[in-house]
C-alpha cells in the first residue's frame, strides 16, 4: 500500500465525456490530531478515492481512507520545496473530471489560509461539483487549549487573525492598536513581528505567547512580552505555532489549572494508536474511555453477530420457558436474542417472571436491566469458570435454560452444571461469524505499522483476527502489545500469536482499560 502514497501521478487519462462526475470535498483536518477532525470530515474521508492532503495533517487521518485510494502529499512547508498551487488546482480538477471521489484535506479550516479561492475557481471553471467540509482552525483552538481566552469583558472586546508569512503586507499602525492579536504561520517571522508592533507604539510589556504543536502530546506554551520573547524562545527548532498577543495571555495564569486538566486528560494514552476488535455491533464505551485518555482508537469488527441456522430449538424451549428455574445468560447477545424471539413469537417478556436469572458479566447484566430485568446472581471476578462454584443454591434437579451461540462457543458452563446433578438445555440464540474483511482504517494502521496495542474481549475475536490478518497479508504484529480481557482470552492469544502482553485484573472493559493504561505509562 505505501507504494501509492506520497507522489504526484502524471499518468492521467484524459477525461470521457461520458464519466458522471463526482463532488471534490474540501476537509478541514482541524488541528491535525485525529481527536479534532470533525465526524462528517471522517465520513468523506471514509469514501474518498483520491485524497490531496498538506504536510501538517496528522499522517494517522490517512488511516481512516480506503486502502486502494490514491494518495498525494501536497502539503507545504516553510523552507522546502513544495507543490505549486497551480498544480494542486489541476490535479483536483484532472482526477474529478475522470469521476473519481476527490478529497482536499486541509490543515485547520479550508476557508482560514487556506488557498481554497484558488482551487473553487478551479473547479467552476471545469464545472466541477464542489463540497466544503469545516474544520477547526488552530488559531481558534490553540489558544483554548493553552489557558487563554482570545475575549473578555475587561481585556479584549474582539480579537483579529493574520499570516504572519510576509508582515510587508501588514497594517501595521493599524494591528498596534488592537487589543489581541492572533498570527499564524508568523514562528519565522516573530522578530520582525514583535520589532515592527514595538515601533508603533505597541507597550514593550505587552504579553506574548507560542503555543506549538497545539492539541499534540508535544503541545507547549512559551510566553514572554514583546521585549523579552524573541531571547526567551532563541534557540528552538521551527515548529507548528500560533502567536497570541495582547493582555488577555494573563488570564492564562488563572487557567492554569485547566491547561494542567487537558494535559493529564489527554496524557494517558497520548500519542498511542489502540486498535479495538469488537462484534459488528457493538457499541463504541470503549473506544471513548481510550479516545478521552488522548489515544488514537481505531477499530474493526472481528465478529459478525446474526441468527442462528434455524430457531426450532429456541422456539421449543421458550414455549415450555416456564418449566425452567433459571435461564443462564452468558452474553448480551443471548440476552437480546432471546428476548427479542419471545417478543416476535408474541409472548409477553412476563413469561420470564417466574424464572430466576443468572448473568456473566457486568456488561451482561447491563444490557439485561436495560431490557427491564434485574439478575438474581452475578458470579464473582464475571467469569463463567466460577458461575457453578459459587451458585446461590443447590444445582442439582434444577432446570436451566443456557441461550448460547450455535457454533464455537465453549462448553464448560454446560458441563459443570451437568456434572453437579442440574439438567442443562443448551439452545443456539445466535451464531457469531468471522467477518469478511478487517476495516481500511485498521487495515491501513497495520500495514504502515503504527498500530501500538490490539485489544480482545473474547476468545472468538482473537481467533478471527488471527485469520483476518493471515488473509490480508503484508501484516506484522512483532512491534504490537496484544491486550485481553481476561484468563480464556489470554489462552486463545497464546494459542494464535504465541503471547499475551497485557491482561485486565478486573475481567471487564473498563479493567482492560486499566491494564492498558498501567502498561503504556510502566
Amino acid at each position: 500500500m505505501q507504494q501509492h502514497r506520497d507522489r504526484t501521478d502524471d499518468s492521467l487519462s484524459p477525461p470521457s465525456p461520458e464519466v458522471p462526475l463526482q463532488t471534490v470535498y474540501l476537509v478541514g483536518a482541524g488541528l491535525g490530531d485525529v481527536g479534532y477532525l470533525t465526524v462528517r470530515g471522517k465520513d468523506v474521508l471514509r469514501r474518498a478515492e483520491v485524497l490531496i492532503y498538506d504536510a501538517l495533517a496528522d499522517d494517522r487521518l490517512l488511516e481512516w481512507v480506503s486502502s486502494d485510494c490514491l494518495c498525494l502529499n501536497v502539503g507545504k512547508r516553510g523552507g522546502r520545496p513544495s507543490t505549486p498551487q497551480s498544480e494542486i488546482d489541476r490535479l483536483l480538477v484532472a482526477y474529478c473530471l475522470q469521476g473519481r471521489r476527490v478529497v482536499r484535506l486541509k490543515a485547520g479550516d479550508p476557508f482560514v489560509f487556506g488557498r481554497s479561492a484558488s482551487e473553487i475557481r478551479a473547479l467552476r471553471q471545469a464545472h466541477c461539483p464542489f463540497d466544503i467540509v469545516p474544520g477547526i482552525s488552530s488559531a481558534l483552538a490553540a489558544p483554548l487549549l493553552a489557558g487563554i481566552p482570545l475575549t473578555d469583558a475587561a481585556l479584549s472586546s474582539g480579537f483579529a487573525v493574520f499570516s504572519g508569512h510576509d508582515p510587508d503586507k501588514l497594517p501595521w499602525d493599524a494591528l498596534a492598536q488592537l487589543e489581541t492579536l492572533v498570527f499564524l504561520m508568523g514562528r519565522r517571522r516573530l522578530e520582525e513581528i514583535c520589532d515592527r508592533l514595538l515601533r508603533r507604539g505597541k507597550s514593550p510589556q505587552t504579553p506574548i505567547a507560542l503555543v506549538s504543536w497545539a492539541g499534540r502530546p508535544q503541545q507547549s506554551v512559551c510566553t514572554g512580552t514583546l521585549e523579552n520573547i524573541v531571547k526567551r524562545t532563541a534557540g528552538q527548532p521551527p515548529s507548528p505555532t500560533v502567536i497570541v498577543i495582547g493582555k488577555v495571555v494573563q488570564l492564562r495564569e488563572e487557567f492554569r489549572d485547566f491547561e494542567e486538566f487537558m494535559a493529564t486528560k489527554t496524557g494517558l494514552l497520548a500519542g498511542k494508536t489502540i486498535l479495538v476488535t469488537r462484534s459488528s455491533v457493538q457499541g463504541s464505551n470503549f473506544q471513548t474511555l481510550l479516545t478521552d485518555a488522548g489515544a488514537n482508537a481505531l477499530s474493526t469488527p472481528a465478529l459478525e453477530i446474526g441468527p442462528p441456522s434455524s430457531w426450532d430449538e429456541l422456539d421449543r424451549a421458550i414455549d415450555r420457558v416456564s418449566q425452567f428455574d433459571w435461564v443462564v445468560f452468558s452474553s448480551s447477545n443471548g440476552v437480546e436474542y432471546l428476548l427479542d424471539r419471545l417478543q416476535e413469537k408474541g409472548r409477553d417478556v412476563r413469561s420470564l417472571s417466574g424464572l430466576k436469572i443468572a448473568v456473566v458479566g457486568r456488561k451482561t447484566a447491563k444490557i439485561l436491566e436495560q431490557r427491564g430485568f434485574n439478575a438474581d446472581f452475578i458470579p464473582p471476578d464475571f467469569i463463567a469458570d466460577s458461575l457453578v462454584e459459587n451458585f446461590p443454591e443447590p444445582v442439582a434437579g434444577k432446570t436451566f435454560l443456557c441461550p448460547r451461540v450455535e457454533t464455537g462457543g465453549r462448553t464448560l458452563l454446560g458441563k459443570q452444571f451437568t456434572e453437579a446433578g442440574a439438567i442443562v438445555e443448551m439452545v443456539p440464540a445466535y451464531e457469531s461469524r468471522c467477518p469478511a474483511s478487517l476495516e481500511p482504517a485498521a487495515l491501513n494502521a497495520l500495514r504502515r505499522g503504527t498500530v501500538d496495542v490490539v485489544t480482545f474481549a473474547s476468545s472468538k475475536t482473537v481467533r478471527n483476527f488471527a485469520k483476518l490478518v493471515n488473509d490480508a497479508g503484508e501484516i506484522s504484529l512483532d512491534n504490537v502489545a496484544l491486550a485481553s480481557i481476561g484468563p480464556q482470552t489470554t489462552e486463545s492469544c497464546l494459542s494464535n500469536f504465541g503471547r499475551c502482553d497485557i491482561e485486565a485484573e478486573e475481567y471487564t472493559i473498563e479493567g482492560l482499560y486499566r491494564a492498558i493504561v498501567r502498561w503504556v505509562n510502566a
